[in-house]
This record gives structure tokens, C-alpha cells and sequence, in this order.
């Protein structure tokens, strides 16, 4: 089994790319579509590692490229979000059970929200994988965060007792940023916990192609115009320790079963 793993960001996946070169002496790298391709083995497992880039058409021309070129059997996407969910707060991890474009609108012709010849609006998530992530940032956040990020870098962004939360995660191609489109959100996405750019297009293709995925987010911002956190500094200390102390975590599980 070989799973692929995405991020948007440079911060959010060089670090796991690093580990995957220690490890494996004979991993390789493929360009395609202005995008390296990293094959080889991390934590033990078989994998393909990417840096999609940001928003919907890169995710899922990513996604096409890891299933038809490189076979890979599963998929997670890893990276920040802004927190939608009430009790969804910076620092916290939101793992998605079901994504959903939360900008896609062909009215009348179809309903809001609804995929043009899909007959869906959501995509469920792997209910395997989703577990197995949920557990390793579950036992990040008991075991791992003190070592991973100190007290002091958490605290410099207003980080507490960071928590995890599972429901729908919301991709679109804009930033949100302000109270009027939280609420919005809200009151005709209920359940929505976080909304970022990507995760709603790369579910969408792994339906397609019959492709088990998973979704996971560390919240960098409260996605309306109170959040004041330096999102370049958050990714840089925080969240891209997150994902490769959680993915370590998830890897080597999976391992081992």
C-alpha cells in the first residue's frame, strides 16, 4: 500500500520530506506539472510525497497526478485552516469526516452546493483512515505537543490547551476573513468546523477514482477579522510541527497493525 500525502504550503511539508531523505537513501523525485514528486519510504510505510499548492484546480490536479501516475491506494492532506466550529479555536486540529465546496453554485440548474453530475454535495471521508488520524493527533496532543512546540511558542500566539474536533471541513477558492461570512457559513453549512482551500477538490477526485482519503487541519486563524496571529510565524513554529510529529505518529501505527 503507498499513501499519498499533500500539503499547500512549502512549511507544511519540507519537514517530512527532510525525514523521508534521511530514511530512505534510495527515495527519488519525479516533476510533473511544475510539481516534485517525492517516492520513498517514511516512518516505515510507502509513500509519495507533494506540495500541491494552494486552492482547488492545484489539489486536484495533484490528486489525479499521485493516483494515475504514481498508484498510490490512499491519500491524506495535511495543513492549516481557519476555524468556523463555535468551540474550534487557534491551535486546535480539525479532522474531516466530510468535505464540501462551500463556493460551488450552479443554480438553478443544480442545488447549492451540489457537484454538477455527481448528485452529492459532500464527500465522506475514509472512515479507517479518518480513525487511525484522529488517534495519532489525539496522542499528539496527550503525549507529543510539550516536546514539539514549548509552552512559549504556543503562548506568543494565544494557544491553550489546544483541542481536537472532527466534522466537515469547508474548501473554497477565497480566504475568509470576516464575521459576516463565518456566519454565513454557519447557518447553511452546519457542522462545518473549519473552511480552507483545498480538501473539498481532492475528496471530490478520490470519489472519482474510488481512492480512500483523509483530511486533517491545525487552525491558524478564527477565519473572521479577529484573528491577529502572524499566520507566516504560526506555520513556520507550530502547525508544521504538528503535522510531521502527527504523521510520524499515524505512519508508524499503521506499521505496526
Amino acid at each position: 500500500m503507498t499513501l499519498g500525502i499533500l500539503a499547500a504550503l512549502h512549511d507544511e511539508v519540507d519537514g517530512l520530506i527532510a525525514a523521508m531523505r534521511h530514511e530512505d537513501a534510495r527515495a527519488t523525485v519525479r516533476t510533473i506539472g511544475m510539481r516534485d514528486y517525492y517516492a520513498g519510504t517514511l516512518h516505515g510505510q510507502a509513500v509519495v510525497l507533494v506540495l500541491a499548492r494552494v486552492g482547488k484546480v492545484a489539489a486536484a490536479a495533484t490528486t489525479v497526478t499521485l493516483i494515475r501516475e504514481f498508484g498510490v491506494d490512499e491519500i491524506v492532506f495535511t495543513g492549516l485552516a481557519g476555524g468556523v466550529g463555535a468551540e474550534v479555536r487557534v491551535g486546535d486540529i480539525v479532522v474531516a469526516d466530510r468535505t464540501l465546496q462551500h463556493d460551488l453554485d450552479a443554480r438553478p440548474l443544480f442545488p447549492r452546493h451540489e457537484v454538477p453530475l455527481l448528485a452529492r454535495a459532500e464527500f465522506p471521508a475514509d472512515a479507517e483512515l479518518t480513525a487511525a488520524l484522529r488517534a495519532a493527533a489525539a496522542d499528539f496532543l496527550r503525549h507529543d505537543l510539550a516536546t514539539e512546540v514549548p509552552d512559549g511558542v504556543l503562548a506568543r500566539f494565544g494557544v491553550a490547551a489546544p483541542r481536537l474536533h472532527v466534522g466537515m471541513v469547508a474548501s473554497g477558492d477565497q480566504f475568509i476573513n470576516a464575521p459576516a461570512a463565518v456566519a454565513d457559513l454557519r447557518e447553511r453549512l452546519p457542522g462545518v468546523q473549519a473552511v480552507e482551500m483545498e480538501g473539498a477538490a481532492l475528496a471530490q477526485i478520490c470519489y472519482e477514482y474510488g481512492v480512500p482519503y483523509a483530511v486533517m487541519r491545525t487552525v491558524s486563524d478564527r477565519a473572521d477579522d479577529v484573528a491577529h496571529v502572524d499566520f507566516s510565524a504560526f506555520l513556520r513554529d507550530v502547525a508544521s510541527h504538528y503535522s510531521s510529529a502527527i504523521l510520524r505518529r499515524f505512519l508508524s501505527a499503521r506499521g505496526q497493525a
